[in-house]
């Protein structure tokens, strides 16, 4: 009888174990967001971008479990990304295909391409493979300003998504309706944007170049004015006094030409 309850009592510790070990294994696995993505910047990473609706995703599932299980043993983290709740990251990442699994050292990110099994994802890991894979160009990483800049413009197009089938199910607009309040929202945002940046524009220029100052003018110049003024009106009498002496030259002749004349 205490040799059978030692027995019992024995099974019940390899499946408490067993079952503390599955749990362990899969808490290995970790979920990547919008807000905490940067955190794959840091250390040796294996990251995987899915959706809930992906066949592919869902068939890979249980091998990408079981390989987060290895992340201690291979010292690296395994993640996920669900690109339907965070659609930033897909564009941060230009994921134009799922599942799409991404090798992160250090904020130096290359795709994987190879088999989606968990022999290979160890292999991948364990032998260095991925020094054989090009590293994603700098102008493309990720963690570039550029890229951030496309991160917000894929949400801002998962938000727009949402408004127009938001119009067209709770307030029955047809689809031309909803294209047509999203161009009079276009010209009126773009004139705003417009508006603002020619005003913002104005004020750099007049801050680096600012425009010369009208001074009134001096007492200095008001007189060198005035003796320009008095030396034009001097020669113009000068001038004049020339005009009229050639006049009366001219006309002395004449006069005693006619006087010989009535003799």
């Amino acid at each position: 009888m205490a040799s059978f309850m030692w027995c019992c009592l024995f099974k019940v510790l390899i499946l408490v174990s067993y079952f503390l070990i599955c749990i362990e294994s899969k808490s290995q696995l970790m979920s990547l967001n919008e807000d905490n993505w940067d955190l794959m910047l840091n250390g040796e990473w294996m990251v995987e971008f899915y959706a809930p609706w992906c066949p592919a995703c869902k068939a890979l599932q249980s091998s990408w479990e079981e390989f987060s299980g290895w992340s201690k043993d291979l010292n690296i983290k395994v993640g996920q990304v669900d690109v339907t709740a965070s659609p930033g990251l897909s564009g941060r990442f230009m994921v134009t295909a799922l599942p799409t699994i991404f090798h992160v050292l250090n904020g130096e990110f290359r795709q994987y391409r190879g088999a989606r099994d968990k022999e290979s994802f160890i292999s991948f890991i364990e032998e260095d493979k991925w020094k054989s894979v090009d590293a994603i160009p700098g102008w493309k990483s990720p963690a570039s300003f550029q890229m951030s800049v496309v991160s917000y413009f894929f949400k801002m197009s998962q938000l727009l998504r949402a408004v127009h089938t938001r119009l067209m199910e709770d307030y029955g607009l047809p689809t031309w309706g909803s294209y047509l309040i999203f161009a009079v929202a276009t010209i009126i945002v773009g004139a705003l944007l417009g508006l603002l940046f020619s005003q913002v524009a104005v004020c750099t220029i007049d801050l680096f170049f600012p425009p010369k100052s009208m001074s009134p003018p001096s007492v200095k110049q008001k007189h060198k004015e005035k003796e320009i003024e008095l030396e034009e009106s001097d020669d113009d009498v000068v001038v004049e006094d020339d005009i009229v002496d050639e006049n009366t030259a001219d006309s002395s002749p004449v006069r005693k030409r006619k006087a010989r004349k009535a003799d």
